[in-house]
């Protein structure tokens, strides 16, 4: 699970946020329809993306999979409440818990809350009462079942390709 507590951020100019934004919408973009959506050189485009993966602003290319037709129908938020300072070791042991998607540490009435994803509610009541709540460290919890699930494209969006050249 990569960590997004690092301080350090990269000033992104509108190019950058450009090509962002357009990786975020296709991923599998190549740098020459990439270059042209943006009017770029290829190079400018390689160039950019080479150092925005290397910055950490891009930290992959991924398939976006959708949950109910790859057999995870099933899903819940579900919230922890941890002994204090057991945060690393509880974070450290969610991410090793199958159909735990997403794992967030906030501030809030509770301290963690998981996205999980099962293919059943049998599944999903053995994730939540069985291996979430037996984690040393987890004091409570409680779970939201997820009626329907909307996917956006985030900040992205709004960063349109603006003509941009080198």
């Amino acid at each position: 699970m990569p960590d997004r507590t690092s301080p350090t951020a990269t000033a992104l100019d509108a190019t950058d946020r450009a090509i962002v934004a357009a990786l975020v919408d296709d991923g599998r973009l190549s740098m020459r329809a990439l270059a042209q959506r943006l009017h770029i050189s290829r190079a400018n485009a390689y160039a950019r993306v080479e150092r925005l993966t290397r910055s950490g602003v891009i930290a992959g290319f991924t398939a976006r999979v959708v949950a109910d037709r790859a057999g995870l129908s099933t899903a819940a938020y579900v919230s922890l409440s941890i002994e204090q300072d057991s945060w690393r070791e509880v974070r450290d042991a969610l991410v090793q818990v199958p159909y735990v998607e997403h794992v967030a540490l906030v501030g809030a009435e509770f301290d963690v809350i998981t996205l999980v994803r099962a293919p059943d509610t049998a599944t999903l009541r053995d994730v939540v009462l069985e291996r979430l709540q037996s984690i040393p460290g987890v004091k409570a919890s409680r779970t939201w079942l997820v009626f329907a699930d909307v996917e956006t494209p985030g900040p992205w969006r709004s960063m349109e390709p603006t003509g941009t050249a080198d």
